[in-house]
């Protein structure tokens, strides 16, 4: 492999706005600086999307229920969440992003890997190159931070993202990684995920030195594939590559409800609003979806999905909703559910999927929900409700938007 000026076989930097959500709630709002904002419902059913620093130290923090964060926090403000000012501001970082380097892959609207792989000539070595990104990142945005890690490995530079959080620089040469990475908790292992991390405590494993010190055929027995997996990343050793000019992976609407339901009728309403609002923005960003996931978290927040194939790609609210009702029958399990979500996936630009006849159903349909989107652009989402919508009391919290989907770091999801 080739080596890079550094004599590493490859840069790659990993930037993580810190407190997003919270960070433009108080930068565009004054009064909240200084003061401990919890962004997300105000219903106490809902969970916290971002935590201020200022709310951190009351042991509060994101994914949290609202109702336990305001137990801990109790005069924390609590700010709902304004998607779209945070993707028009995740924009502007990941332009920012792209003057360092072609390859960047964003896997959420606050953090990307960043390929720096032969840079050093232009911006300087790893800290030059760190200290250079979280430079555009505060000038592009009007004042906010990110945290950055630089290293040999994808993991390796996002662990180091998250060492000295909020407004961090971390570097870590590749020879010094797996040294590194000893005293840190299991927890700290992309893919470990509560479950996982309570069955290598069961095993006796708490830190990576230890699973590094460990035969890889032992860690196989005991845990099967993962073994050998945890086993490279506690060596510090991932060979994915950054995927520069990633595309938009999946779109995806959820809304965790006011009141649990078992109401398949009520579940197929909310599917059909997130089918709406998923379909205008696939529209407005010139994708179709060739998949399409419906993701329902029962009461005890065991979380199931189902998903199927679209043919061909659409971005109909119409056909999205039909696919999500044909899954709904998939699901076995009577409830009652807390959170109705639906994603479009597999996402590809409108110009690679076959024209529609213009004198078909389909043409017009898909003229109509345009007709729509420019009523909603100009007058706001409520311009135009169902009868059904207006004639239902119960509410739903919209929970994120996200429009890049993260490859499966996590093992905790049923489905």
């Amino acid at each position: 492999m080739n080596q890079t000026a550094t004599g590493w076989p490859r840069v790659v930097a990993h930037a993580d706005m810190d407190a997003f959500y919270a960070a433009v709630e108080q930068m565009d709002d004054p009064s909240l600086r200084g003061k401990p904002v919890l962004v997300g419902p105000r219903s106490g059913r809902g969970v916290v999307l971002t935590a201020s620093y200022e709310a951190r130290p009351y042991k509060v923090g994101s994914a949290m229920p609202m109702a336990r964060a305001r137990r801990l926090c109790p005069q924390a403000v609590i700010v709902p969440p304004r998607f779209e000012r945070y993707q028009e501001i995740s924009q502007k970082v990941m332009e920012a992003f792209g003057t360092f380097s072609p390859d960047v892959e964003a896997i959420s609207l606050d953090e990307a890997f960043i390929d720096m792989s032969g840079a050093e000539a232009i911006f300087g070595g790893p800290r030059a190159i760190g200290e250079k990104i979280k430079q555009s990142v505060r000038e592009a945005t009007g004042g906010l931070t990110a945290s950055v890690g630089i290293s040999a490995t994808k993991y390796v530079a996002k662990v180091a993202s998250g060492f000295r959080k909020p407004d961090g620089l971390t570097i870590v040469p590749p020879d010094e990684a797996r040294d590194w990475l000893a005293p840190m908790p299991v927890s700290a292992l992309w893919g470990v995920g509560p479950k996982t991390e309570a069955r290598l405590h069961a095993l006796g494993f708490t830190t990576i030195g230890q699973i590094a010190c460990t035969d890889p055929a032992q860690l196989e027995a005991r845990l099967g594939s993962a073994g050998r997996h945890l086993h490279a990343l506690a060596h510090a050793t991932d060979p994915r590559r950054v995927e520069g000019h990633r595309r938009s992976r999946s779109i995806g609407s959820e809304r965790t409800l006011s009141q649990d339901t078992s109401d398949r009728g009520e579940i197929a309403r909310y599917l059909r609003r997130s089918a709406e609002e998923i379909g205008r923005r696939l529209r407005r960003k010139g994708y179709r979806a060739a998949g399409v996931r419906v993701k329902l978290k029962t009461h005890d927040f065991r979380i199931l999905t189902r998903q199927a194939v679209m043919k061909p790609p659409s971005d109909e609210a119409k056909e999205l909703h039909a696919a999500a009702l044909a899954l709904l029958k998939e699901f076995h399990e009577a409830g009652p559910f807390r959170l109705v979500g639906l994603a479009a996936y597999d996402l590809v630009r409108e110009e690679e999927t076959p024209q529609l006849d213009l004198f078909a159903g389909k043409a017009r349909n898909r003229k109509l929900e345009t007709a729509i989107d420019a009523l909603t652009s100009r007058f706001g989402r409520d311009v135009l409700r169902s009868g059904d919508d207006l004639a239902r009391g119960r509410t739903a919290r919209v929970t994120p938007n996200l429009d890049f989907l993260d490859d499966g770091d996590g093992d905790d999801e049923a489905t």
